[in-house]
């Protein structure tokens, strides 16, 4: 399917939801939920946990640098498409084995957060989410390159399966946030941390009933091998120091090769700029989000209900509304209409902040924000899922997510110093994330044109 609309305008809103009819996205849905889970543990409830004991907007803010490793993943993606890891793999498959390794590690460095007090050991706390930060961004590699491979070529499903991610990452970290807001007042934050390892052995549970996708990924690999091997005059070479070149070039240079001869120069380069600047606005308003709640007066319970609970729900339903409408009309213009709304979205965060904490206005705003988070999200997961090739999947998604997650991180974890210079001046600060949308829909319209262009040629 083309992200440009096309064929796909012409289907019956019948026809666009029975692309639901897989079994396939319900194991992208259980892979997403454990995608989503670990910006619990270091996102939303480290915030929280932090905020209440007293650490500074700045500290907490500058903490989210750990999800650096998210933008960086890209660097060690082509690893995960081309190792086998001993034993696991041979048993689960490759992209299960993977998963299920780095989420143990992650269920040991989250029984150390339980047992470790952020005001006593501050900088032992940040390692134990460097960990997690690092070994989930590690098997979203993996998630993604399944959720890739799964659906193969039927483009048809791509929108579909991008939504059932999407709703699998949010109800990964929209219900155990609930349950973490709901009760850190009764059992204490180390004790909200104990019950969640609990849930990481749960998505462990999910990896082992999901099936292992069935792909062409090493005929593909091995006739690039082939490739390489003229290029370096390698073929028929018995000498290991020549094999390991020929793995080393097809493992790290192949992978963005390819993404690079397959959109041409130009159209690459927009992409990933695209990709960089699109969602930093979001990535500001989020990484504050739980701050400014406490800040300008809403209670953990009332962040527990809306902000989770509800936010949970409605990302559910938006997220099936956005990807059907993006099979019918096409990514690019999904995005685009999901870009200015998202902008738009922020402004009623700028209202709360000008008139308190009116719960009425914190419902509707995130009714608001989620129907033009879950819109925008869909689209943009399916336009990187649809750019990426079959032989290297995992690398070449990762370096589409991690540019995006460049842009988000490495910004917006000076979020707090932002706020801190507009005196606390919340409404202008999310009147500024409004507009850092704009440099991105210019691009967008920019790549739309040359897409457009590119299947007429064909």
């Amino acid at each position: 399917m083309s992200p440009v609309p096309s064929q796909a305008s012409t289907h019956s809103w019948l026809q666009a939801l029975d692309n639901y009819r897989d079994w396939r996205l319900l194991y992208i849905f259980l892979l997403g939920c454990s995608s989503g889970f670990p910006f619990v543990l270091i996102g939303s409830n480290l915030s929280g946990w932090l905020t209440d004991t007293g650490i500074s907007r700045s500290q907490v803010g500058l903490l989210g640098v750990v999800f650096v490793v998210y933008a960086i993943n890209f660097l060690w993606a082509p690893l995960v498409d081309r190792v086998r890891l001993p034993i696991v793999c041979r048993l689960l498959g490759h992209r299960r084995g993977w998963i299920f390794t780095l989420q143990g590690l992650m269920l040991l460095a989250t029984i150390g957060l339980a047992q470790t007090n952020p005001v006593d050991n501050l900088q032992l706390l940040a390692v134990f989410a460097l960990v997690i930060a690092s070994c989930a961004a590690t098997h979203d590699i993996a998630i993604d390159a399944y959720r890739i491979e799964i659906i193969g070529k039927d483009s048809r499903r791509v929108p579909a399966a991008s939504a059932m991610s999407i709703i699998g990452w949010w109800t990964g970290y929209s219900l155990p946030g609930y349950l973490a807001f709901a009760n850190a007042e009764s059992v204490g934050w180390a004790g909200v941390y104990s019950w969640m390892a609990v849930i990481v052995g749960l998505l462990m549970l999910f990896t082992l009933i999901v099936r292992e996708p069935k792909t062409d990924r090493q005929a593909l690999q091995n006739a690039a091998e082939l490739r390489y091997a003229g290029m370096l005059n390698a073929r028929d070479n018995d000498n290991p120091w020549s094999r390991a070149m020929v793995w080393l070039s097809v493992t790290i240079v192949e992978p963005f090769a390819d993404f690079f001869r397959r959109n041409g120069w130009q159209l690459a380069a927009a992409i990933l700029l695209f990709v960089f600047l699109f969602k930093i606005g979001e990535a500001f308003l989020g990484r504050m989000s739980i701050v400014f709640y406490r800040e300008v007066g809403f209670s953990n319970e009332q962040i527990a209900n809306y902000s989770k609970l509800v936010g949970w729900g409605l990302t559910i339903i938006f997220t099936l509304v956005g990807s059907t409408i993006n099979i019918r009309y096409g990514i690019v213009r999904g995005l685009f209409i999901g870009g200015v709304a998202m902008a738009a979205s922020n402004l009623m965060f700028a209202w709360i902040a000008l008139v308190g904490p009116k719960e009425w206005l914190f419902l509707a705003t995130i009714v608001v924000d989620n129907f033009c988070a879950a819109f925008s999200t869909v689209a943009f997961v399916s336009l990187l899922t649809w750019l990426t090739g079959r032989a290297f999947s995992g690398a070449q998604y990762a370096l589409l997510a991690s540019l995006g997650n460049l842009g988000r991180t490495s910004m917006s974890s000076g979020s707090g110093y932002l706020v801190d210079a507009l005196g606390g001046n919340w409404a202008f600060f999310f009147v500024l994330t409004a507009l850092m949308v704009i440099p991105g829909l210019v691009l967008l319209v920019f790549i739309g044109r040359k897409m457009t262009q590119g299947d007429s040629n064909r």
